[in-house]
């Protein structure tokens, strides 16, 4: 009876460690996200909106006990996007070309707090791209009333492959939905400045030096493929147009990318 004791006094402590070290719950919960999005959800198509359950425990208030501490939000958004990476095919796409994407810039308003215990739905979606970045909102959406408590707008980026490629890839079909974006005319232009400055690495803002990419990665010429010129069309007519905010947001991004390289 005392081993017995002793064996559970170690497994608890072990328990203890590890949630301490490793905070075993998120890897868990990542864990389970991962098999549940490979297995057992539906698969969508790359311009669909993806959708994960949340809860508020105590784990993930402020220290006033009061509503979900500001930084939770950026944590639940990695369960989110690994639901949608997987169910879209995304990131097997991207990895499967020899490229890798990572999160670039993220940006959050908040509405209305999360109580304790409280549930919530992450609603996921491409919202624009670029040759070289991906851009999703996140919506934390009350289930009850569909009450929005905040937005997150998230810049993945993608190195030593074209998202342009990627996306043509991804968009042999139109959404479920019915979804068809319609493309504006600096779009549909490839002649025009926008096109011009996104074929030369993605940079939105003329001023810019287009020699050197999002965080010093500068466009290559080769290793990364290429759409063909009619998949390159077809993604261009379901490509949404880019808008006014996140423009304003991408400018910024750039600015700062530029600041940062030159020592500022």
């Amino acid at each position: 009876m005392e081993q017995l004791c002793y064996l559970a006094l170690c497994v608890l402590l072990a328990i203890v460690v590890l949630y301490g070290l490793l905070e075993l719950h998120y890897f868990l919960r990542m864990c389970l996200c991962v098999l549940l999005a490979r297995f057992v959800k539906r698969r969508c198509h790359i311009l669909d909106a993806t959708t994960v359950n949340g809860l508020c425990l105590t784990n993930d208030v402020d220290t006033l006990l009061y509503h979900m501490n500001n930084a939770r939000y950026f944590r639940e958004l990695d369960f989110a996007r690994v639901d949608f990476y997987e169910r879209t095919n995304l990131y097997r796409t991207i990895t499967g070309m020899g490229g890798s994407v990572f999160q670039g810039a993220a940006t959050i308003r908040y509405r209305r707090f999360i109580r304790p215990f409280h549930r919530f739905n992450i609603v996921s979606r491409i919202i624009y791209w670029d040759e070289q970045s991906l851009f999703m909102e996140h919506r934390f959406v009350r289930p009850s009333d569909k009450f929005v408590h905040c937005i997150a707008i998230c810049r993945q980026r993608v190195i030593d492959v074209s998202m342009e490629a990627v996306m043509a890839e991804l968009l042999p079909r139109t959404s479920s939905n019915g979804f068809r974006a319609t493309a504006s005319p600096s779009l549909a232009a490839p002649t025009t400045a926008a096109s011009a400055t996104s074929a030369a690495g993605g940079i939105s803002n003329p001023a810019m030096d287009t020699s050197l990419a999002e965080n010093g990665h500068g466009t290559t010429s080769g290793g990364s493929a290429t759409p063909t010129a009619a998949a390159a069309a077809h993604c261009l007519k379901l490509k949404p147009s880019l808008p006014p905010e996140l423009s304003k947001w991408i400018e910024y991004n750039d600015m700062s990318s530029k600041n940062l390289r030159s020592g500022c």
